[in-house]
């Protein structure tokens, strides 16, 4: 897997907890580095820890789906960029908008980066029946570009508000439906990257 396939996959599975930033930058009085760099501990964290659970899972079951691999990693990167997708385009607000000093408490970080990462648990599992992939340099690429938007995040929603958050969701989902595609694709030898 190339850097550039690293990077899209990175920064669609970050899209997530970007959108879960943007919405603490609203609940947050103060969004300044100690708050940035909070979120991005949390998500990057969790966005790097998921798929190395992922991928030494799927490792494990690997000789029992060679065959049908390529499916496997176009049917979950399309169902999670499906579920984003959907998720980009309801009309609920999920952020509790009211200012407060206690709003990224750990009880509360702990769950919102669990809830971004679950995504990333079946990427890495996709990670371990790709021939071609470094699962430490994919989870730590992963969890740097996590860390990274989840810190501007916390700023934008801050400053802005709630405008980027479907859109951001949107995007990420869009980019694992199209990444699982292309993965697809080569295997079929229908393109060659």
């Amino acid at each position: 897997m190339s850097l550039t396939e690293l990077f899209i996959i990175a920064v669609g599975l970050s899209m997530d907890a970007f959108a879960v930033a943007i919405c603490k930058g609203l609940s947050v009085k103060k969004a300044g580095i100690k708050e940035m760099a909070k979120a991005g501990l949390w998500f990057g964290g969790f966005q790097a820890l998921m798929p190395t659970i992922g991928y030494f899972l799927g490792s494990t079951f690997e000789a029992y789906i060679t065959k049908i691999d390529h499916w496997v990693a176009f049917i979950l990167l399309g169902i999670i960029g499906a579920n984003m997708i959907k998720e980009s385009l309801s009309k609920e607000d999920e952020c509790g908008c009211e200012k407060s000093e206690n709003s990224m408490n750990i009880k509360e970080m702990f769950t919102l980066a669990v809830a971004t990462s679950i995504d990333a648990l079946a990427v890495g599992i996709t990670f371990a029946l790709l021939p071609d992939v470094n699962i430490g340099a994919a989870v730590s690429f992963i969890g740097i570009i996590t860390f990274a938007l989840s810190a501007v995040g916390i700023k934008i929603g801050n400053i802005f508000g709630i405008k980027f958050k479907s859109k951001a969701e949107f995007a990420g989902g869009l980019i694992l439906i199209l990444m699982g595609l292309k993965i697809l694709l080569e295997h079929l030898g229908i393109i060659n990257f």
